[in-house]
This record gives C-alpha cells, structure tokens and sequence, in this order.
C-alpha cells in the first residue's frame, strides 16, 4: 500500500508567508502596554490611569498572533494542499483512444498483419481504464468498436478482422480519421488519442485536413507504419500532434498512450479530477482564530 503524497496546487501563494512573517515581526516589535504609549507617556500618569481602570496595565498581543495565524492558514489554504484521489483512474473515461486501422485486402492479406494484430492488442491492454473504439476502412470507413471500456472485447474485434470484412476496395485513410474525429467529439473526449495503422496508401490533403481537425480537438495522432514509414507519414503525425512508430514499437506505442493521457488533462485545467484539495479545511481554524478578534471583554 502506498501511502499518501501531499502535493500543492497553487505552490505561488506560499510567496506570501515572507511577507507576511515581516509584517508580524513589525508589529510585534511596535506592541507594548497601554497599547504602545508606554514609550510616549509619562509612567506615572499611566499607573495612575491604571489605578482609575482608564487603561490596562498590559497589552494583549493575543488578538495580533490570532489575525496573524488566520492569516498564515489563509495562504496556505490558498496555495491549495491536496492528495491523490483513490479513484483517480475512473476520471479517465474523460480520455479515450480510437483505433482507425487500414483493412484493404492488400494490407490484411499482406505477410506483416500477425504482427499488426498483435502490436494493435498489446497497446489497447495498456490502455488501462481508458475507453477505445476501432475503425475499420479502405474504400470507405466503418466503426467496428464504439467507444467502449471493455477492452477485451476491443482486442478480438481487431483478431476477426479478414480481406473481406470492408467491401468496399481503395484505400482511404481520410474518411477513417474523420470518422475517429466524430466518434471522439460524440463520447465528449477532452484529450484523446487516435492510433492510424497505415502502410502509408492514399495519404494526401485530405488526411493532412483530418489530422488538423484531431490536434484541434486537443487530441494526438500516432501513425504505425508496418513497413519503413515514409515522410508522408511523418508530416501526417506532425500536423496531428504525435509521432511514428514502427510496427516493432508496440511497447513504445503503449507508454505514450499512457503517460501523456492525465499530463494532457491536468494542462487544461483538469488537475481536481486527480487531486483533492485540503485547502479549505484549513479555512475552519483560520475562522476559530478570528472569532478572538470578536471577544468584547478584555483579554
């Protein structure tokens, strides 16, 4: 069992306690009895005023260290303290993956597809809790797989896919990469990933269009090449955010799928759905502290 890490949210609030202690260390060194005019009056004539009951014979300084301590918790309830949720990974769904993978017979038929099929499980069971669809093209382009947890299910849909599954012939990774683009914005994906398996035919303009849209939606493009990639594919990766891998890559493929999903979520102001802040529970002994202010009696 791991035991908890204290990290703080807004760490530029903490600029505040210098000053703060300054300011503290000032008024401490100016609070003196009779509420400092012991330094200007004359000593007798202050006992006498305290023989009266006109002035206490000594200051409190107890109302200065309570608004100071509020204070103090104040700003450090403000540099936002926090945890790690327990449940951090369930905030995942908000990041999804989508498997557009080219099924033309040329390339299901072709001697590298074992290795393809075995790449493509490898990185959906790294996925964790993240939900993945699978689109499927060649002349055309249908979804396999809606967007969907069950990543078992996801891995033996990729296993049945044959020559014949797409009927209809061409090679068209655009229209596969525009269908991955509405699936992502249909499930809400904030920062998501689309997975293009391509031996590189039919990448033009229109993929380039594509690839632009998926970046635009916040969301990465990492072209597998079976083969040796070409600069198409490069360039394809590049307009989408993302980069190449090889077919030999598969590990590679898995931990960029993983690690960049939560830094993404936490750069667009999503951090609270992983962290809970602390912070306001130190607003209830900054508010105990200032209820000293509140006494009426003399302290």
């Amino acid at each position: 069992m791991t035991g908890l890490v204290l990290t703080l949210l807004r760490p530029g609030w903490l600029l505040a306690l210098p000053v703060l202690a300054a300011v503290g260390w000032w008024l401490w060194r100016r609070a003196g009895d009779a509420g400092d005019w012991a330094r200007a009056a004359d000593p007798a004539l202050l006992r006498a005023l305290a023989a009266l009951g006109r002035v206490e014979p000594q200051g409190s300084r107890l109302p200065m260290l309570a608004a100071l301590a509020a204070s103090g918790l104040l700003v450090l309830a403000l540099s936002g303290p926090a945890v790690e949720r327990r449940d951090a990974v369930s905030y995942r769904n908000l990041d999804g993956a989508v498997f557009v993978l080219d099924a033309s017979p040329a390339h299901v038929g072709g001697p590298l597809w074992p290795q393809v099929v075995a790449a493509g499980r490898f990185a959906i069971a790294g996925l964790g809790a993240r939900p993945a669809g699978l689109v499927l093209y060649a002349g055309d382009a249908y979804v396999a797989t809606d967007m969907t947890s069950d990543l078992l299910q996801l891995g033996q849909t990729l296993s049945l896919v044959t020559p014949e599954t797409v009927p209809d012939p061409g090679t068209r990774p655009a229209r596969g990469l525009a269908l991955a683009v509405r699936m992502l914005a249909e499930a809400q994906v904030i920062a998501g990933d689309v997975v293009l398996v391509t031996d590189g035919g039919g990448l033009g303009p229109d993929a380039l269009r594509e690839a632009a849209a998926i970046a635009a939606r916040g969301a990465r493009l990492a072209v597998v090449a079976p083969g040796p990639p070409d600069p198409g594919m490069a360039a394809l990766a590049q307009v989408g955010g993302g980069r190449v891998f090889a077919l030999t890559e598969a590990a590679a493929l898995s931990d960029w799928l993983s690690e960049g999903a939560r830094t993404r979520l936490e750069r667009q102001d999503f951090a609270l759905l992983f962290w809970h802040d602390l912070g306001r529970y130190l607003l209830i002994p900054a508010l105990a502290a200032l209820l000293i202010l509140f006494r009426r009696a003399p302290i």
